[in-house]
């Protein structure tokens, strides 16, 4: 079995988009993305810098919309399931059906807007812990007022909260966690500082109306499978003021039996999860089009062309 995965904020870097410009009908698709969510797609994901790419607003549609490209010049891949990290939950969606492009980044555009808006409000951010006991981490953070916003299995949770809590978790790190990294995000996501852009996409949720999934949908709210596209909006809705859970979506991929996790672009940070929690199953990061020789290859021995 085959599972397509999408990431996070946090996996683009200056420049990503460039070499998927080269395939034949990208660029054109990019450009009426951008069209229809007023924000140039192209110029970001190839021209601009790190702390351009860095404001929420324009890095969440650029995530989507680099997932979807990269995922379509597979070229009609049926997964037996599919799962996104944080805002690739959106990306997903295209990918089950339960979404069409425009809508997804129309979606997405709004979360972006409204959770930059959010994260203006407190200066708040996210650090990686790396290494030692979930349990005794979690009781750690929340000591320090901080949440677990992502609990990411194979020894990492992400901390999320004020700058000045993140501050005093570097000065004292929970025993046995071996390094503290700082993430590339503007914000303290999945956490109660997210609770205002929560109605903002409850409204622009209201004006989609959703399929229901056509494969099978793994939610990062529990690891659960969805089966309707309204509990999947909802599920996106709620999910930016709560905890990822890929740990659980990681827990589901292993009781299915899956073989072979492909991660869209910008891929590597799933695929590096995967590797330490899921011994035995073969990855790749869709990174660019240079990967998708390996990628077909995956396909036709584990996936469903």
């Amino acid at each position: 079995m085959l599972v397509l995965v999408a990431p996070g904020q946090g996996a683009q870097t200056p420049g990503f988009l460039t070499p998927w410009l080269d395939l034949p009908g990208v660029e054109d698709r990019l450009r009426t993305l951008s069209a229809a969510i007023d924000l140039d797609l192209v110029h970001y994901g190839t021209n601009a810098d790190a702390d351009e790419i860095r404001d929420t607003a324009i890095a969440q549609p650029l995530l989507v919309a680099a997932g979807l490209v990269s995922a379509t010049a597979l070229c009609d891949v049926t997964p037996g399931a599919v799962a996104g990290h944080s805002v690739g939950e959106i990306t997903a969606a295209v990918f089950a059906g339960v979404l069409d492009d425009t809508a997804a980044l129309s979606l997405v555009r709004r979360r972006g807007l409204a959770m930059a808006d959010a994260a203006a409000i407190t200066e708040t951010g996210m650090s990686a812990l790396l290494g030692g006991d979930p349990e005794v981490s979690v009781a750690h953070l929340e000591k320090l007022g901080l949440t677990p916003a992502n609990i990411n299995g194979a020894g990492q949770i992400v901390a999320a909260g004020t700058l000045e809590q993140l501050a005093a978790l570097t000065e004292d790190k929970p025993e046995g966690v071996r390094k503290i990294v700082p993430l590339k995000v503007a914000g303290a996501f999945h956490t109660r500082h997210m609770a205002p852009a929560v109605e903002s996409l409850a409204k622009a949720a209201a004006e989609l109306t959703p399929a229901d999934p056509t494969v099978r949908y793994v939610s990062n709210k529990d690891g659960q499978a969805v089966s309707t596209g309204a509990e999947i909006l909802d599920r996106l809705v709620g999910q930016v003021a709560n905890p990822v859970r890929w740990d659980l979506c990681m827990e589901t991929f292993k009781e299915l039996g899956v073989t072979a996790i492909i991660e869209v672009s910008p891929g590597g940070t799933l695929v590096g999860l995967a590797k330490r929690a899921l011994p035995g199953v073969k990855t790749l990061a869709l990174k660019t089009p240079d990967d998708l020789d390996a990628a077909r290859e995956l396909i036709a021995e584990h996936g469903v062309a």
